[in-house]
């Protein structure tokens, strides 16, 4: 899949490892690294099976999470244009092949 990046932070957390060790830990920084090439693997978000992977709903709804160490989660959106939809209006997951990662933390806080 193809990855994007929410803004210059969060691409930093991914693409440098000191930085995501520095602000995740250690143990977080290596789930991080796992999630982000089993994300660069897939053709499509249904493929993935690490991490827990999950949609979530409320204020997220139409965002899709996968866990990382000690409650902190990746939190992706999808990026293709246009959105691939069901017929209730909510993601085809299985048809986003683009996403764009928003949120690296614990959105239960």
């Amino acid at each position: 899949m193809e990855i994007l990046y929410k803004d210059k932070k969060i691409r930093e957390l991914c693409e440098k490892q000191a930085a995501a060790e520095k602000k995740l830990g250690a143990a977080c920084a290596r789930k991080l690294k796992l999630r982000l090439l089993a994300l660069q693997a897939a053709t499509r978000v249904s493929e993935l099976v690490a991490g827990n992977p999950h949609p979530l709903k409320g204020d997220r709804h139409g965002q899709f999470a996968l866990d990382l160490a000690g409650g902190w989660r990746l939190v992706f959106a999808p990026a293709n244009e246009p959105c691939p939809t069901r017929p209730d209006g909510g993601v085809d997951w299985s048809e986003v092949t683009i996403v764009s990662i928003e949120y690296i933390g614990d959105y239960h806080d």
